[in-house]
């Protein structure tokens, strides 16, 4: 889309958007110290206070602003640059940085900047637009698909609000799809996500900012979503992440479930619970695999370890033919390494004969059973 031409404002008039996508999980209560921190957490804000230190502000892409609507005087909202905006303020205003350490126990390091630079932090270009849904399109293509990404919850988030705000307009997942360059239905999977994890937070089940470590996987959750066996386990229908989202998907019969889910997924800072998800591939699978047995998730319920619950999925026939072959290997390996004992050890002679003595016994069952087998097919 186009935008009106170009003009210089003072950094004074900019206020930072409440509602970016980068900020998870906040919205209109979270105060100006606490967006500042977020947006040095996620957006490598260290690397451009450095590059402004140096060279001042290279006023080169205007940010897009709207006029604020809870403000009585001229202020304006930044829509896009927000991070640019954060490290303005932050060369900008001195007693920001002390501000941020007490009330959010973050030490933002600040580069010195010298007084050639320090002149052009007061004023930048802007492009102003009327309301967000003006300037979504080209918001949400650099961001998504463009040269200045968001992780993959920020994308998410942006393309929720814009359905909600205009599903009443006949705007859907489809066309903003189309409007950001998505062609891969990931946007789908992605807003269909952001409405489970808002019904978590509205039945109190499951909490972001509780998450136990501090990188909040998104892509974790709508990869599980999308597999047949979390889908089962939530009640949610097959290929229902492939239609238009809508709020309570899963049964309220299921919410438990979902909660369990969740904190498989992301754990418990609160609880100081862990996840049992280390990383997407395989883990991902793994869990979906528990999910689809009764006897493995009673595993995972009781132990909270994947390890013990997906072994538990395979067949106790399996289960037996792996182990009976880890312990000939393990034996064997044994055998080949004699030269090293020295016959000094008691220890290792009596662990010598508790496997001679256990080896006879599944030996002479293997063998007891092997005979009857044949015996009996014989009459």
């Amino acid at each position: 889309m186009e935008f009106a031409k170009p003009e210089k404002v003072e950094v004074e008039r900019l206020r930072l958007d409440r509602w970016n996508p980068r900020l998870v999980g906040e919205g209109e209560n979270i105060s100006e110290e606490e967006m500042i921190a977020r947006l040095y957490l996620s957006a490598d804000l260290g690397e451009l206070l450095q590059s402004i230190s140096a060279n001042g502000y290279m006023d080169i892409e205007p940010l897009i602003v709207m006029p604020d609507p809870q403000s009585r005087d001229d202020k304006l909202i930044v829509l896009e640059g927000n991070r640019r905006l954060a490290a303005l303020r932050l060369l900008r205003e001195p007693d920001l940085v002390s501000k941020i350490k007490k009330s959010e126990g973050l030490s933002i390091p600040v580069p010195t900047i010298g007084e050639q630079q320090r002149t052009t932090l007061d004023t930048v270009s802007v492009c102003h637009v009327d309301s967000r849904e003006a300037a979504r399109s080209f918001i949400g293509f650099k961001h998504i698909n463009g040269p200045a990404k968001w992780d993959a919850y920020a994308k998410a988030q942006f393309a929720a609000e814009w359905y909600k705000s205009g599903r009443d307009q006949g705007v859907n997942l489809e066309f903003i799809a189309n409007a950001i360059g998505d062609k891969h239905n990931t946007i789908k999977r992605m807003v269909s996500a952001v409405y489970v994890l808002e019904q978590a937070s509205k039945e109190k089940l499951f909490d972001i900012e509780d998450r136990y470590s501090r990188r909040f996987s998104f892509s974790h959750l709508y990869t599980a979503l999308a597999r047949s066996q979390y889908m089962d386990y939530l009640g949610l229908e097959d290929g229902w992440a492939r239609h238009d989202p809508h709020e309570d998907q899963v049964p309220k019969g299921k919410l438990g479930e979902l909660k369990n889910m969740l904190m498989w997924i992301y754990g418990s800072r609160e609880d100081d619970r862990k996840p049992v998800i280390q990383s997407q591939n395989p883990d991902i699978r793994r869990l979906g695999e528990v999910l689809a047995h009764a006897e493995s998730r009673h595993v995972l319920e009781t132990k909270h370890d994947l390890d013990a619950a997906y072994a538990s999925t395979e067949s106790v026939d399996t289960r037996f033919i792996e182990a009976l072959i880890k312990a000939r290997d393990n034996i064997c390996d044994a055998a080949g390494l004699l030269r090293a004992y020295d016959g000094q050890d008691q220890s290792l002679l009596d662990i010598a004969e508790d496997i001679k003595e256990v080896g006879e016994t599944v030996h002479d069952r293997m063998r007891k059973k092997w005979r009857s087998v044949r015996e009996n097919g014989e009459k």
